[in-house]
């Protein structure tokens, strides 16, 4: 079935710059919407950022101006542009894809990645 995996993290100092790619694979179906969520530790998984199909995206405050999300749709492949990274940053991010939903509702999300872990040391 549908596999998404991701690729990209690692560790960087602060002020640093990531990216993080996810491509699907076991489908030819082009996902309505593909993002991207974090976990720190004994925090809850929140949205990072969300791209759609047409190209409208969503992020979380804490990374406006900071982040870019963008999409190969031909691709099945969703990137995860970090710049100017923070301690805060730090957690395990995780890929996810929506068939015909929004993204932003992690209960409704159809598929999820491996997770992968970002550190930012100061």
């Amino acid at each position: 079935q549908v596999q998404l995996v991701e690729s990209g993290g690692g560790l960087v100092q602060a002020g640093g710059s990531l990216r993080l790619s996810c491509a699907a694979s076991g489908t030819s179906f082009t996902f309505n919407a593909m993002g991207w969520y974090r976990q720190a530790p004994g925090k809850q998984r929140e949205l990072v950022a969300v791209i759609t199909g047409a190209d409208t995206t969503t992020y979380r405050d804490a990374v406006k101006g900071r982040f870019t999300v963008s999409r190969d749709n031909a691709q099945n492949t969703v990137y995860l542009q970090m710049n100017n990274l923070k301690a805060e940053d730090t957690a395990v991010y995780w890929c996810a894809a929506d068939r015909r939903g929004s993204g932003t509702d992690e209960n409704t999300v159809d598929y999820w990645g491996q997770g992968t872990q970002v550190v930012v040391d100061s």
